[in-house]
């Protein structure tokens, strides 16, 4: 977050832009927050993303770098981490950590301030950032940006040189070699004289339209060179080509395209005089055609079943697999790579790049040969609109094996992709289950009179179809200048799916899926929530005596002064601070009930067992008298009510439900209570508390609620309108609420104010 502060300085009206010329930030999510918990942290993103895109004129002499961490960082996905595509194209460089030349790793979100690689190749950057004259960061803002290039994103083997010499001259008493043919090897190993290699391009330049070369030497130094219309076999001026070469792990590899160079005549290799180094030479003239080969990725549901197969009978030194419509992040295949050789000759490690041509975000697998690799193919960033670039598989091989390319659509990769980009958002899916299944225990409690158990209206309830329908077609109608003219004329909020399809990162199954997760979760944390209340009570069973249940009155002066205490608590420090204690207090009251109610069946049962039992033994004329004592005993007290039990269990389920909801929004208040606890040594009072309003009416709200039962609500009127609100809110809530999680404490208290006015009217 401190990238985010940083950026946020220049928002301040007395800020001066020119105090600062660059900025380079780690795992910063500078698109949107991770998770958006309150309307602060969403509006202070806002106002500093708004600011950058529309002062981007003046900002132009501030450099910026942002590094994402990768796959690995679970924290902050790097699609969050890459400034945003309007602001600063000439001055702003995203990059992840995979792509950083010499580092090559995903990071987590701790290892990236301290990953060894990342730390070298910025101490390189900002060494390479001085002016020589001022002995401070350049004020040229092109050195900047070629300095990043330079380290963060290609590397050409040699150390940054702000204007490098065009033409050098080719010395010492080098051997002289012209070599004629296409394909070259050379090794070297302790070799006392120097050379140079000569490739005359006339006689290739019909024949192919690439020169390519990799030297696994990795030094610094220049190595190759072109000759600008030499006639003979010697050129003692030449133009350094080695600004062109690109580091790889390990090997550098340098790629030159001969109808830009129409003028050189030679290209030529220097091989310097070694002495106890041992490295090879490579070189070779292609065809891009040739080496180029389109591999058309599976569908999204061929499940893995279904596979794109390649065989690539090697005779060159690269290959380049364009994956056809791999362009969305929620995309995600295993690619598998067999190299088979038809010698068991010791080789240099081969090297597999997966490029992405509009993000920096390649990864590089390195792999022996011959061996079998699997490679993961996903996206921090879906292809631009207006980009029509193919990602690419570049193989660097060895040129007498095999290798075969088998591509398939990997399903937990897949869901992998959906939990990432969308993990954030899975609360509203699981608040909005848990309140449909609120809505439906109040209709069955209007029907039959009767409440039904969580886990079983769940079941029957929280239907998908229910609420995705209408919310894909207010997207779809949100398409036409009249709803939207509507629609900003009542001043509603954008619907936030409409919000991310524009930011690429959304799709219709993404709603059904994590609706379903949501469903799960809702599920399954029902059943824990249940068998713990079990244990506490079974616990409390064994340590103390259970009281007789009886109807309690809703509002009494002791519970008003506890609201009053709470609120004035949630005033004075924290509204998260009193949410939580009364989501303790309404814990207690329910463990209670449960424990009362348990009591209660216990003596229902055991009532019913001794009346069949006396019923038995009355045809017996013969009792003893202590028997006769026990009857007489047994039949003075009174037995449980069953109607008063059945209407405390009705009660329980629906405190249960609720305590499911007040759980959840507890949680998502969880943050600003840790932050106040944290800073409690220095303020009392959290200033700005985001939920300081909502918290003064979720406690009176609840404090009413924890002491209500279900006769209550049965006999209002407002409990047909009570069991039809939450459908709507359900659908509000995963509309307006997946971008802005501070919403929906305020759908959910929303829906039990009419719970608590069933209980009243």
């Amino acid at each position: 977050m401190g990238g985010l502060v940083a950026r946020a300085l220049l928002t301040l009206k007395n800020f001066k832009p020119e105090l600062i010329n660059i900025l380079i930030t780690q795992a910063t999510p500078h698109v949107a927050p991770v998770m958006p918990l309150d309307k602060y942290l969403t509006d202070f993103y806002t106002a500093v993303n708004n600011h950058w895109i529309l002062k981007a004129q003046d900002l132009r002499n501030l450099t910026t770098l942002s590094v994402a961490g990768g796959f690995r960082d679970y924290q902050v996905r790097s699609g969050l981490a890459f400034l945003p595509r309007l602001s600063q194209h000439d001055s702003a460089l995203s990059v992840v950590s995979s792509a950083v030349p010499r580092a090559w790793a995903s990071t987590d979100h701790l290892s990236i301030v301290w990953c060894k690689e990342l730390i070298l190749a910025t101490i390189r950057a900002f060494f390479d950032l001085i002016d020589e004259n001022t002995r401070q960061i350049t004020e040229d803002p092109k050195k900047r940006m070629s300095v990043l290039n330079h380290h963060f994103v290609r590397h050409p083997a040699k150390i940054f040189e702000e204007n490098p010499e065009v033409f050098t001259e080719l010395t010492g008493a080098f051997i002289w070699i012209t070599v004629k043919a296409s394909k070259w090897t050379y090794s070297v190993y302790n070799d006392s004289d120097g050379k140079y290699f000569t490739f005359p391009l006339a006689s290739h330049r019909k024949s192919y339209s690439h020169f390519y070369c990799e030297n696994s030497m990795l030094d610094t130094s220049s190595w190759i060179y072109g000759c600008i219309n030499s006639s003979s076999s010697m050129c003692l001026e030449a133009t350094d080509l080695s600004w062109n070469a690109e580091l790889l792990p390990t090997t550098k590899v340098v790629i030159l395209k001969l109808q830009d160079y129409t003028s050189l005549s030679h290209i030529v290799i220097q091989v310097p005089p070694t002495v106890g180094n041992k490295y090879t030479l490579d070189c070779e003239f292609f065809k891009e055609d040739s080496r180029t080969v389109q591999l058309p990725v599976t569908h999204l549901f061929s499940f893995g079943l279904s596979s794109s197969k390649i065989l690539l009978n090697s005779t060159g030194l690269l290959y380049n697999v364009q994956l056809q419509h791999f362009n969305q992040i929620y995309q995600a295949f295993k690619i598998y790579i067999e190299s088979h050789c038809q010698s068991l000759k010791e080789r240099k490690p081969n090297v597999y790049r997966l490029h992405i041509p509009w993000s920096h975000e390649d990864s590089l697998i390195v792999a022996k040969v011959p061996s079998s690799t699997e490679i993961s193919a996903k996206l921090h960033i879906a292809q631009p609109q207006n980009d029509s670039r193919v990602p690419e598989l570049n193989i660097y091989s060895s040129s007498d094996c095999q290798y075969e390319v088998i591509l398939k659509t990997s399903l937990t990769q897949v869901l992998g992709q959906i939990i990432r980009f969308h993990a954030g958002a899975l609360p509203v899916y699981i608040v909005s289950n848990i309140l449909l299944t609120y809505g439906g225990q109040l209709s069955t409690l209007l029907s039959t009179g009767q409440c039904s158990d969580f886990s079983l209206e769940l079941v029957r309830t929280a239907k998908p179809y229910k609420v995705e329908p209408l919310i894909s077609i207010i997207v779809f109608l949100q398409g036409f200048n009249w709803l939207r003219e509507i629609w900003e004329l009542l001043s509603l909020p954008e619907v936030d799916a409409a919000v991310l399809s524009s930011r690429d990162v959304w799709f219709p199954l993404v709603s059904l899926i994590l609706f379903l997760f949501g469903t799960g979760i809702a599920y399954w944390s029902g059943v824990v929530f249940s068998t713990s209340l079990r244990l506490f009570s079974s616990l409390w069973l064994t340590l103390m005596r259970p009281t007789v249940l009886q109807k309690e009155k809703l509002i009494t002066p002791r519970r008003l002064c506890g609201v009053l205490s709470l609120a004035l608590v949630s005033w004075t420090t924290c509204g998260a601070f009193a949410v939580f204690i009364i989501y303790l207090q309404y814990l207690f009251k329910v463990i209670k009930l449960h424990v009362n109610v348990r009591a209660e069946q216990n003596m229902l049962s055991g009532d019913s067992g001794h009346s069949k039992e006396t019923s038995q033994n009355s045809s017996i004329h013969t009792v003893k008298r202590q028997s006769s004592m026990d009857s007489i005993s047994e039949a003075t007290q009174s037995p449980p009510n069953s109607t008063t039990v059945d209407e405390a269990i009705n009660s329980l389920r629906m405190h249960v439900t609720i305590l499911n909801l007040f759980t959840w929004i507890v949680l998502l208040n969880l943050p600003s209570l840790i932050y106040w606890l944290k800073n409690l040594r220095y303020n009392v009072r959290l200033d700005p508390d985001p939920c300081r309003s909502t918290a003064i009416v979720i406690v009176c709200i609840l404090e009413i609620l924890m002491n209500s039962s279900t006769s209550e609500v049965k006999s209002s009127k407002l409990l047909k309108i009570a069991a039809k609100v939450p459908l709507p809110l359900s659908v509000a809530m995963l509309a307006f609420g997946r971008m802005h999680l501070y919403k929906v404490p305020h759908f959910v208290t929303f829906s039990l104010l009419l719970h608590v006015l069933c209980c009243i009217v």
